[in-house]
């Protein structure tokens, strides 16, 4: 089974008009500002799923300020994987500043009780009414969180606090959670943020009894699980996802990443509409990958992750 692990879809509405939410999204702006940034509808994603091979897609939306927009996003979602039953897995997308943030999740996921709105709303005081939105998602039937970016601050401390909430509920329902990270150093480009390897290394410490996937290979985070103290056990619960891989890294990325945190910690993500699966898969060829490392990359570690039979 291939499961993408990174996808991003789009109500058709936003696509068709796109400028419209540029003035008050400006995060939305900087990664779609241009006309050549693409955007996808579900149907879109299904059918160049038939065409690359790909059995199942996780997708998600986007981090938006607007707590509307997050939740009509996450109702899309919704639809998409009930629409595409089997084919979609679906990822609560939001702005963890947000004050619906909370509830916003817990609403999109799966199996939680309504007591849960209980438990949770004391964890942050500003966030009193975002406990019941999570709880929503929550039942609606997705996945995780994520992809959860912080386009203009970088991973600090106020992010990490407000975090904090999502954090514990992910935790609580083994349900993993996709934090956007780039690599703090060389060319800049749309969606960079200005996060650096000690913020990604103060999230994954702080909040290391969950399952964490860092998008885009963890802006290098995985090298460091070469240090002989501390680092390993605090990346024990972390993945590390391919997003954008061939616009950043060489294909040599594989085999040493694979040295470093083993075939089990890597996930396929192609970050579509960015990029096609198939650009992939050429680099696993050219990378020399065993068709066991592809089988873990491409698949059996995100069945994993997705509690998938």
């Amino acid at each position: 089974m291939i499961i993408d692990f990174h996808t991003h879809i789009f109500p058709e509405e936003i696509i068709e008009d796109r400028e419209k939410y540029f003035p008050h999204e400006p995060a939305f702006k900087l990664l779609y500002g241009s006309p050549k940034s693409k955007l996808a509808c579900s149907k879109e994603i299904v059918d160049s799923m038939e065409i690359e091979g790909v059995d199942k897609s996780v997708v998600f939306g986007f981090p938006w300020r607007s707590s509307d927009l997050s939740k009509r996003h996450n109702d899309y979602i919704l639809e998409a994987i009930d629409r595409f039953s089997g084919r979609l897995a679906g990822f609560c997308c939001i702005d963890p500043f947000n004050k619906e943030a909370v509830p916003e999740v817990v609403r999109c996921l799966e199996g939680v009780e309504r007591s849960i709105t209980k438990k949770y709303t004391g964890i942050d005081p500003f966030n009193k009414e975002a406990v019941p939105e999570v709880v929503r998602c929550l039942e609606g039937g997705l996945s995780g969180i994520g992809e959860i970016a912080f386009y203009q601050s970088g991973i600090d401390e106020a992010s990490q606090e407000k975090l904090k909430p999502l954090m514990e509920i992910c935790e609580d329902k083994n349900l993993p959670v996709l934090i956007h990270t780039n690599e703090p150093v060389g060319h800049y480009y749309p969606g960079k943020t200005p996060n650096t390897l000690e913020q990604i290394y103060s999230l994954v410490r702080k909040f290391s009894n969950n399952k964490i996937v860092l998008a885009h290979w963890g802006g290098g985070m995985f090298f460091f699980n070469l240090l002989k103290k501390e680092v390993g056990e605090y990346l024990k619960n972390v993945y590390f996802d391919t997003a954008a891989s061939p616009f950043l890294y060489y294909p040599q990325i594989y085999q040493i990443a694979i040295k470093i945190i083993g075939k089990n910690k890597i996930l396929f993500g192609s970050d579509f509409p960015l990029l096609k699966p198939a650009r992939y898969f050429k680099e696993f060829e050219k990378a020399g990958l065993s068709k066991d490392e592809i089988e873990s990359i491409c698949g059996n570690n995100a069945a994993g992750l997705l509690k998938l039979s």
